[in-house]
């Protein structure tokens, strides 16, 4: 008889490694099948209790046999084989047992039965089958040789099959976790490590890993464990009939640590691409959207999810739409790369000036073009001033009066049209000096008080005559003398000599057009500042006006209430001190805004928070607001500027006030302020309302510039705040609450990072 290597290699794996009874069964009468002298195989347990052999396994069941099944037993068949060890099938057919009657009703004569125990500690036979003709007297030398296979299997450790054929390094851990078996791949990794040290590869807590695999009846995967500058993951497989662990490891260092830097990536490529003010999108080959940054809503009035979809080209002015089609294709197409400048329209219809940048994405074998990446930024502001500096050159170049560029050093370097032809200059004569054009009197009066005066006040101006080359007569003019700065910070002066004929009508002019220069800047001014300075100086100002209120309302009633005067001076005294707020927010907005220095220093998180609060105290009370005040008095200072914190945490409260209101109108309810240490290096401050809380869209665009919820809102509070405690070197954070909104603000401590800080 000749066994299927593979067959007997499996349930020789199966019996060591101790899994159910059925499955060993199967896997060994499948072996015995595959042998062409035999018919069937079938492996029967004894069970003392009920005194009869029972089938195990997925062998098809013998019928029952004859009498009565509740008085059914094989205790005579069990006896008769612990004596003789095994039996032909026509000796077991006239004994009577419970099983000669299901073998003769089975019609199975030929073959043996031999005494074997799969389980130790429980005994069973196996039923062999034997084809017609064949002769049985060699399944005496197949049961030794099993028995010799379980008794060498059953002495040896289970799970050792396991460990010394995983290629993953591999150890057996006791229900303590202490350390049994070894495998080889372990061992190479070890190297000239001493065994002992396995406990260091390990997670810190295996043991709490083991007694939760073997109490739980489950595996644990993905458990990480740093070794030696190596990250290993391990996975604890549980070997209940022996209560002991099986261990698995993988080496995942260059997995763990790319997916760590993707992650960071991506995490900082989100912050670039969530912050910045250019607009990045992609396209098709087409020009149609894509995607886009969150950008789009402030440069364009459209949100990503709007622009989806949509074709550019459609957005573009119609000037520019077919020269910038063909071209950009064909840059694309050619180059990879092509960058424009070119109006777009905003969505509320009027017209701005893009740069765009785009860099094509080719399909990898084919090199066609797939896709469009493009950055984009609003350049209207340097068109128009190019566009100015243009008008202004052409204007300096036209003009009737003579005007001349002088440097630092008092050297003529530029003369326009009009002053060559009034001074007989042609364009390849050399510059004249100032004392060639200018009497000794005029000369000293404008190095005397000229340039201090043009350095003082940005321009003077006084009579002169001025003298031409040769012969000609001289000119009396007006001169004004003008100091500029160029973008390098160096200093030039322009003098313009104005005849003095037509001096009304030029000063006119130029006071018209310094009208409407001058106009023309604060247009830009205004809408540079007056929503930022108009949203941070509303909340001081609310604070005054109510103040006032209460104080007229105090005076009204001097002659009943005794404590009248006193509240009045209290509100006048918070009237000057919410105007003196006031200026400073300005004044450190506008710094701020300017990317300036900041007066940062380190202050009392609790104090300054507590200051907010009493800032907005009557605020609370007008609407029965109160604010617990969970604030300890042992933070650790925190680097910030004391006004901008302070107003970012009076906008923090006054929502959470406004929150309340809309929730509750007319009733009581409470704001929670609460703070504490937020790890080694920071400081947190929390301010949770009561109010009606968020959405999750409305939660991912509340810090988005311009967003709202109120009526009368400029969405600009909290991405402001947002931007003064980053500018800190902090988060501000919203996280939703089954009732209301959290706010958290996180500031670094004050301490020798500060530098790094600012």
């Amino acid at each position: 008889m000749t066994l299927t290597p593979v067959r007997l290699h499996s349930w020789l794996r199966l019996q060591r490694e101790g899994v159910p009874l059925a499955a060993r069964a199967d896997a060994l009468c499948r072996a015995l099948q595959d042998c062409p002298q035999v018919r069937r195989a079938v492996y029967l347990s004894w069970q003392p209790q009920a005194g009869i052999y029972s089938h195990e396994g997925a062998a098809q069941h013998f019928p029952p046999g004859q009498g009565d099944p509740s008085q059914a037993s094989d205790q005579v068949l069990f006896e008769r084989l612990l004596e003789a060890g095994r039996l032909d099938l026509d000796q077991v057919r006239q004994l009577d047992c419970w099983l000669a009657g299901r073998l003769r009703r089975a019609a199975i004569s030929h073959g043996q039965v031999m005494d074997l125990a799969l389980q130790p500690g429980q005994d069973g036979l196996l039923l062999v089958h034997l084809r017609e003709g064949v002769d049985g007297a060699w399944l005496g030398g197949v049961q030794d040789w099993l028995a010799t296979l379980l008794h060498s299997v059953n002495d040896m450790l289970r799970g050792s099959p396991l460990l010394g054929h995983d290629p993953q390094p591999s150890l057996l851990l006791d229900a303590q976790g202490r350390p049994q078996e070894f495998n080889a791949a372990l061992l190479a990794l070890l190297a000239e490590q001493p065994l002992s040290e396995a406990l260091d590869f390990l997670p810190i807590n295996h043991r709490m890993l083991v007694h939760a695999c073997l109490d739980q009846q489950r595996a644990i995967e993905e458990v990480e464990a740093p070794f030696h500058g190596r990250i290993l993951i391990w996975t604890f497989i549980p070997a209940p009939q022996d209560n002991r662990v099986l261990a698995r490891c993988r080496d995942a260092t260059t997995q763990v640590l790319a997916e760590r830097e993707a992650a960071k990536a991506r995490r900082l490529y989100r912050l670039i691409i969530e912050n910045t003010t250019d607009l990045i999108s992609r396209h098709t080959p087409q020009g149609c959207f894509l995607d886009a940054s969150p950008a789009s809503w402030t440069l364009l009035g459209y949100w990503p999810e709007e622009l989806r979809g949509q074709m550019a080209q459609g957005l573009f002015h119609g000037q520019d739409l077919a020269s910038l089609v063909h071209s950009a294709r064909d840059a694309l197409e050619q180059e990879g790369y092509h960058t424009m400048t070119y109006r777009i329209r905003h969505r509320q219809g009027h017209y701005l000036w893009f740069e765009t940048a785009c860099r094509a994405i080719r399909e990898t074998y084919t090199g066609a073009v797939v896709e469009v990446v493009s950055v984009s930024r609003d350049v209207t502001a340097r068109v128009q001033a190019e566009e100015n500096k243009r008008r202004l050159a052409a204007v300096v170049e036209a003009n009737t009066d003579p005007v001349l560029f002088i440097d630092p050093e008092g050297q003529v370097t530029y003369l326009n049209p009009a002053a060559r032809r009034v001074l007989g200059i042609d364009e390849q004569q050399p510059m004249p000096t100032l004392a060639q054009l200018f009497a000794s009197a005029d000369l000293a009066r404008l190095q005397r008080d000229g340039w201090s005066g043009a350095e003082r006040d940005g321009v003077w101006s006084s009579d002169a005559r001025l003298q031409p080359l040769g012969t000609g007569a001289s000119v009396a003019v007006s001169l004004v003398l003008l100091a500029h700065r160029s973008a390098g910070g160096e200093r030039y002066y322009s003098l313009v000599a104005r005849d003095m004929t037509e001096r009304e009508l030029r000063e006119a002019q130029q006071r018209r057009h310094q009208d409407e220069l001058a106009h023309t800047a604060r247009l830009v001014t205004l809408g540079e500042l007056a929503s930022g300075i108009a949203h941070e100086i509303n909340q001081p100002l609310a604070a005054v006006v109510n103040y006032a209120n209460a104080s007229q309302r105090y005076l009204q009633t001097l002659d009943s209430n005794p404590q009248a005067a006193a509240r009045v001076a209290q509100g006048l005294e918070r009237i000057t001190h919410q105007a003196t707020h006031a200026s400073q927010v300005i004044r450190r907005l506008r710094a701020f805004l300017r990317k300036g220095q900041r007066r940062t220093q380190a202050l009392d998180f609790a104090e300054v928070a507590r200051e907010a609060v009493r800032l907005c105290a009557w605020e609370a009370g007008t609407w029965q607001v109160t604010i617990e005040d969970r604030l300890p008095d042992n933070l650790p200072p925190v680097y910030a500027d004391r006004v901008l914190l302070e107003q970012v945490l009076l906008n923090l409260l006054r929502n959470a006030i406004d929150a309340n209101r809309e929730q509750h109108p007319g009733q009581p309810s409470s704001i929670v302020l609460s703070a504490g240490q937020g790890g080694a290096a920071a400081v947190e401050i929390h301010v949770r309302d009561q109010g009606p809380g968020v959405s999750e869209a409305e939660l991912e665009q509340m810090f988005t510039p311009f967003y709202t919820s109120k009526a009368d809102g400029l969405g600009l509070g909290l991405s402001m705040s947002r931007s003064i405690i980053e500018g800190f070197g902090g988060q501000l954070q919203a996280r939703r609450e089954p009732v209301g909104l959290t706010m958290g603000c996180r500031l670094p401590l004050a301490g020798p990072t500060k530098q790094q800080q600012e």
